[in-house]
């Protein structure tokens, strides 16, 4: 009989094992650093449905508790008990809510549509093992635990499907007999419930497919992957697997109901529906955002960015085209958690909307578009040494293999180190991670970046099964700070703020906070959070390409001029809003009026209405608004009337308000006039330097000043630059 081979055994030096080991080790750390980036998906929903009984009901905000309210048939109902609760969901019949802590799971039954039961029922306690991940479908109510994402569900009739305790899930979504969840160590899709076939048929057709997020409706389940794509499974009987095809904007959060799938835009936050006959696209949703949307059978509700406040629609909804829910009370847009949220940052807001000053809301993580992570390579490992009497003799291991591991050791430091140097690159500079909140008052530089997408279509099924968009990131404008040595004793901050923050300070930009118009919008007089009065310009909100780009154009003009501009006489930059399609500039809010208000007020009407109708005051301001000491930047002078200068008729660009200028002051503002054209030549080499403006205005302001003196100046003490 022959003798069966024995196992190869590879030897290797010390040497070359510690090299070995570093590599492994390395390699797991950048391995373990790359994949954690995606574990974060979005929190639990603090708005709920349960179609069943028509009722709609949030977890209300800036509250001593963040209690439930329930709206049924134009009630508004206080559900007990009176205590607050992080996420609620809802169920054909149902309605379920985990308590803040996550220890307890109550629901209450909805089932009595004339007279509903909102008499609680505690379905789990326990203060250790602590539950998030809620989700309700028509059968049962599911869970995962916080530490290890183990699955828990209840009732089902007597008869509930749970997935093996060994698989640990990141979120879960419920349908009509089937749930459906994320895995968090690999992503992968796994779905179980009473109704096998269309939970298996789900979970085949999403196969090995890493995937971000997902939310699960009547039959069909769609999500989005790491390449950015959405995918939908499942039946497509009316269309709920077919997004409009000319739509290129990213989806944040999806909501899915029997026969039809809705969508969050990243874009401008408005929602986007297809399916179900077209019935749940309806007028009342167009221009408005939405924070978070959640469908019940056959309707769909969502949380307004504007107000907090709740709009439904679709044919199961009241009225069928949809309607505000009254609460009459804020909603969370999240839940309040004692949590740094050091991942995305805090909510806006926060401070009043959560009553715990120990609580904060999360922002919700914008997915990020991510290339699978390939596992690390196994290293094959001697088995433990045979004692000396069964050690089987053995040739030593070839050169070849011993160099082979060497240059792989080598090669891979290599490019470990490199992946290494490049995420703690993208941590440092807030590429990978989100733009930096606070930005200093320095010469920002202006850079954007896009990627185009186009429509495909699934390679795992049938067009008529699945669908796929490829999403399109958004335009990113990137602020970053040149540091300049006339800038450093500036110590002013340029605060971004977000839309919803500015929506409070302004009531909704409402027609009474209005108090003018700007380069590229309308300005509203707001008060932030903080107490600040300030003044608010927003830009356009015209959906026309051409109105977006001046837009545009005009907000990165403005935000670089003003970011640097710093003087006593100047209204001062508080903070900018680049989000989505909004494009707003926060200006410090003068009581008295901006110099346009008093150049231009109508009661200015004689030279003794205005300190400013005298031509030694307006010289003075010209030069103090050009002089660098107290400037963070040299500054032109622009939009002077050059061809009335240059005819010499000056009459035409004076302000017959002020009257005409003495001796010395016509000089003086002939001096002013002609340096002023200068400034604004095409060619740079053509305009004079910040000096030589500073000369002339300080001669000019001379002019004016001594009453004694009645000299002139002649054209060639001019000091302008001319083109040789």
């Amino acid at each position: 009989m022959t003798k069966p081979p024995s196992p190869t055994t590879i030897s290797i030096s010390a040497a070359d094992g510690f090299i070995l080991s570093v590599v492994v080790a390395f390699l797991s750390v950048v391995f373990s650093l790359l994949s954690s980036t995606a574990d974060a998906l979005g929190s639990g929903s603090t708005i709920a449905v349960s179609y069943g009984s028509g009722t709609v009901c949030a977890v209300v905000a800036a509250q001593r508790t963040h209690h439930i309210l329930c709206y049924q048939r134009g009630t508004v109902v206080a559900v007990l008990p009176n205590t607050s609760f992080s996420e609620i969901a809802g169920g054909q019949s149902s309605l379920c809510g985990i308590r803040s802590g996550g220890y307890s799971l109550l629901c209450w039954d909805l089932s009595f549509t004339q007279n509903p039961s909102f008499v609680p029922k505690r379905i789990y306690l326990n203060n250790t093992v602590l539950l998030g991940n809620l989700s309700v479908g028509d059968e049962q109510v599911c869970a995962t635990t916080t530490v290890n994402g183990v699955v828990k569900c209840w009732r089902g009739n007597g008869n509930v499907t749970v997935p093996s305790k060994e698989l640990n899930f990141g979120s879960i979504s419920s349908g009509v007999g089937f749930t459906c969840g994320i895995l968090k160590n690999t992503r992968r899709v796994r779905c179980w419930g009473s109704n096998n076939s269309i939970a298996n048929r789900i979970e085949t057709d999403f196969g090995n497919r890493p995937m971000l997020s997902i939310s699960a409706g009547g039959s069909h389940v769609c999500g989005i992957d790491r390449g950015g794509f959405l995918f939908c499974h499942g039946n497509n009987d009316s269309g709920q697997l077919n997004p409009p095809s000319n739509s290129s904007s990213e989806f944040l959060a999806l909501a899915l109901g029997s026969v039809h799938s809705c969508a969050i835009r990243e874009q401008n936050r408005s929602v986007v529906c297809w399916g179900g006959g077209g019935e749940y696209s309806v007028n009342v949703t167009e221009g408005v955002s939405f924070e978070s949307i959640v469908s019940g059978s056959n309707f769909t509700c969502g949380l307004t960015t504007r107000n907090f406040s709740i709009i439904c629609w679709g044919p199961g909804w009241e009225n069928g085209s949809g309607s505000l829910v009254n609460i009459s009370a804020e909603i969370l847009p999240g839940p309040c958690v004692p949590s740094s949220c050091s991942e995305c940052g805090i909510y806006p807001q926060t401070d009043r909307l959560c009553f715990s000053p120990s609580t904060t809301i999360c922002r919700h993580c914008l997915p990020q578009i991510l290339s699978p992570i390939p596992s690390p390579p196994s290293i094959p490992v001697s088995p433990p040494p045979p004692s000396p009497s069964d050690r089987p003799r053995s040739s030593p291991p070839s050169k070849e293999l011993t160099r082979g591991l060497l240059a792989f050791a080598i090669v891979g430091s290599v490019g470990a180190f490199a992946g290494l140097c490049t995420v703690i690159y993208c941590l440092w500079t807030g590429v990978c991670f989100g733009d930096k909140k606070i930005h200093n008052s320095v010469q920002p530089t202006i850079t954007r970046a896009g990627s185009n997408g186009g429509v495909t279509t699934s390679n795992n099924s049938p067009p008529s099964r699945s669908s796929t968009i490829r999403r399109q990131g958004s335009r990113v404008l990137t602020i970053r700070r040149q540091r300049s040595g006339t800038s450093s004793k500036h110590t002013d901050r340029a605060e971004e703020f977000s839309v919803a923050e500015l929506a409070t300070a302004t009531n909704d930009f409402s027609l009474e906070n209005k108090i003018g118009s700007g380069s590229f919008g309308v300005v509203y007089r707001g008060k932030l959070w903080d107490g600040r009065e300030v003044a608010i310009k927003r830009g356009e909100t015209g959906q026309k390409l051409k109105k977006l780009q001046e837009k545009e154009s005009a907000f990165e003009s403005e935000l670089a001029f003003l970011s640097r501009l710093h003087h006593k006489h100047l209204v001062r930059l508080v903070g900018f809003c680049e989000e989505r399609d909004e494009r707003l500039l926060v200006y410090e809010y003068m009581k008295n009026g901006a110099l346009y208000d008093h150049l231009h007020d109508k009661t200015n009407v004689e030279k003794t209405s205005s300190l400013l109708n005298s031509w030694k005051m307006r010289i003075k301001i010209a030069l103090d608004a050009s002089r660098e000491g107290e400037g963070n930047a040299p500054i032109s002078i622009v939009d002077y009337a050059v061809p009335a200068i240059m005819a010499g008729e000056l009459v035409k660009v004076m302000d017959p308000r002020v009257g005409p200028p003495a001796l010395n002051e016509a000089e003086a503002v002939e001096l002013v006039a002609y340096t002023a054209m200068h400034c604004v030549n095409l060619e740079g080499r053509e305009r004079p330097t910040i000096a030589d403006i500073v000369s002339n205005l300080e001669r000019a302001l001379t002019l004016c000043v001594d009453d004694e003196s009645h000299g002139s100046i002649s054209s060639g003490s001019i000091s302008i630059v001319s083109a040789d």
